[in-house]
């Protein structure tokens, strides 16, 4: 694919971006990510290439006299690509002002940003997410000490030494299930310690400040027993506190140092309450959860842009291979997937805003509700980045399976989405936990008969496909009520799908309703038919409105 600008090439990201930004920040926002998409398409993207196949992190375990240093290397372009991105305020202009405008940024600015990274380096947005819900925590609940020593450095745009952040949850025994977790805090010496492993520690030796799960001594067992601790690194590495027993060799994202992370006694400060510790790394793992989907758009993305632009310059049997219908009827399907997400997940951000930000007090129905969008929407989303690479790699033939091409690093990277912040098993759970505790299913439905209810220009067969499926959904809940535990654990991913597909739907429907252009019509009409459609037909929107949809 030709060089360009992902920004600039991105005409729904610019509408979402000038619809939901004040004027003056839109302005500010839109000369940024002119340039950032230009170094992302160009620069970056070749950074990209040269640490995924031969500058891979390497750990030295040892210095020239055997000592013991722990030390992580990386290559010097990937260097170069945390110095810029992070001075773009990617982190830090959610937590502070933004000198040209007086004012902070917000996620949706952030998370536009981090869009427009993956195309090239979902890898590195692992460390720029981890970051992210580093801050996050101090900013919330460290107290006024911790957050006057650590914030500025991890919220730096290039005035302060950076700290990338990490969060480390993950243990051998447990996995998904924190509350087997063993690392132990310990008070000695007028601090506390922490002793025990990390299993899957992503960012380890490039953090300046991680944010530890620990069991204090005397602690119950399970989440509840879990307090929250900052440990900055290069303090402990320095003293031999804490150790990296080796990275993990990964099938892709291979920017990302992840490894087996040891505490010998490493020191550690208490952030916020310590019977709140879970509590408050769910919030961060929801945050990045939001990441993890951003991320995955990005993947489809560029999916699509290297299949259409595959398709335009390759000709096969005498033409262009984006003359045949199949080839047509691809193209436009993923387009209109890829809209309808990209325009679902951004409203999610703007709901993330709102819920999220410092100083909210929003109410319990607006906190369950975003906890359901996201559980949804980071699982759809993660799966469809595969189902988009695979695409690409299809339309590419025997090139998309060749290393010189992009598709084969963009399936790869994609893989790790669907298990990075929680499995589809996981979010299906969250589902359920969220229905059986707060009855989230009812305020589901509520919302999108509201939704429904204010269209008024799109047709009304439409409307009716989505009823129907919100029917089905609200059979399928009254069936399982009465069903054992075990029947029940059955459901959770087929009742996390159906919600996906009313919630998608009705974004399709309300852009419809919002813009009466031939060109939105024709997405909308091309998403439901293939969201709804289960059987076979001669009817196939997607090829009828190809020359409307690819631009």
């Amino acid at each position: 694919m030709s060089k360009q600008n992902f920004y600039t090439s991105d005409p729904l990201l610019k509408k979402i971006l000038q619809k939901n930004l004040s004027t003056s920040f839109f302005e500010y926002a839109d000369a940024r990510l002119t340039k950032f998409g230009e170094k992302v398409a160009n620069d970056i993207d070749e950074r990209a290439v040269h640490t995924d196949r031969d500058g891979q992190p390497c750990l030295v375990k040892y210095n020239q006299m055997g000592e013991e240093i722990n030390q992580v290397w990386v290559n010097e372009g990937y260097l170069q690509t945390v110095d810029e991105t992070y001075r773009t305020g990617i982190v830090g202009y959610v937590h502070k002002e933004i000198p040209e405008l007086g004012r902070a940024g917000n996620y949706l600015y952030s998370y536009a940003q981090g869009y427009l990274l993956s195309h090239a380096e979902p890898g590195f947005y692992c460390p720029v997410t981890l970051t992210m819900a580093t801050a996050y925590l101090i900013d919330h609940y460290a107290d006024g000490g911790l957050r006057q020593r650590f914030l500025p450095h991890v919220i730096a745009t290039g005035d302060e030494e950076l700290y990338e952040g990490a969060t480390f949850l993950t243990e051998r025994q447990g996995g998904s299930d924190v509350g087997a977790n063993e690392v132990e805090a310990r008070e000695e010496d007028g601090h506390y310690r922490l002793y025990g492993e990390k299993y899957f520690a992503s960012n380890a030796g490039m953090c300046g400040v991680a944010m530890v799960l620990a069991r204090m001594e005397g602690a119950e067992e399970g989440t509840r027993g879990l307090s929250l601790f900052l440990v900055p690194w290069e303090e402990n590495r320095v003293e031999g506190r804490l150790g990296i027993r080796r990275l993990k060799d990964k099938l892709g994202v291979r920017a990302v140092p992840s490894a087996e992370v040891e505490l010998y006694g490493a020191k550690a400060f208490l952030v916020g309450d310590p019977s709140q510790g879970f509590k408050y790394m769910m919030e961060a793992l929801n945050l990045s959860r939001v990441c993890n989907a951003v991320a995955s758009l990005g993947i489809m993305r560029r999916a699509y842009l290297e299949s259409r632009d595959y398709a335009l310059n390759r000709e096969a049997f005498g033409n262009k291979l984006i003359d045949y219908p199949m080839i047509q009827e691809t193209l436009a399907n993923l387009a209109a997937k890829l809209e309808i997400e990209t325009v679902a997940t951004f409203d999610l951000v703007n709901d993330f805003d709102r819920v999220m930000k410092k100083g909210a007090e929003p109410s319990e129905e607006e906190q369950v509700m975003l906890r359901l969008k996201i559980a949804l929407l980071k699982k759809e989303t993660a799966e469809q980045a595969i189902s988009f690479a695979h695409e690409a790699i299809e339309m590419h033939g025997g090139n998309g399976y060749i290393e010189d091409f992009v598709t084969p690093r963009l399936l790869r990277d994609a893989q790790v989405l669907t298990v990075w912040e929680g499995t589809a098993n996981i979010l299906g759970l969250e589902v359920l936990r969220l229905i059986e505790k707060f009855g989230v299913h009812e305020l589901f439905v509520g919302e999108i008969r509201k939704r429904l209810g204010e269209l008024t220009k799109v047709d009304e067969e439409l409307i009716n496909q989505v009823e129907a499926t919100l029917g089905e959904l609200q059979k399928i809940l009254t069936q399982i009520q009465g069903e054992g535990e075990r029947a029940i654990l059955m459901h959770p991913k087929k009742i996390a799908l159906h919600m996906t597909k009313i919630l998608e739907a009705t974004t399709a429907l309300e852009m419809a309703d919002e813009e009466t252009n031939e060109r939105t019509q024709a997405i909308a009409e091309t998403f439901l038919k293939q969201t709804f459609s289960s059987q076979p037909s001669t009817h196939t929107f997607s090829q009828e409105h190809f020359e409307k949809i690819i631009q």
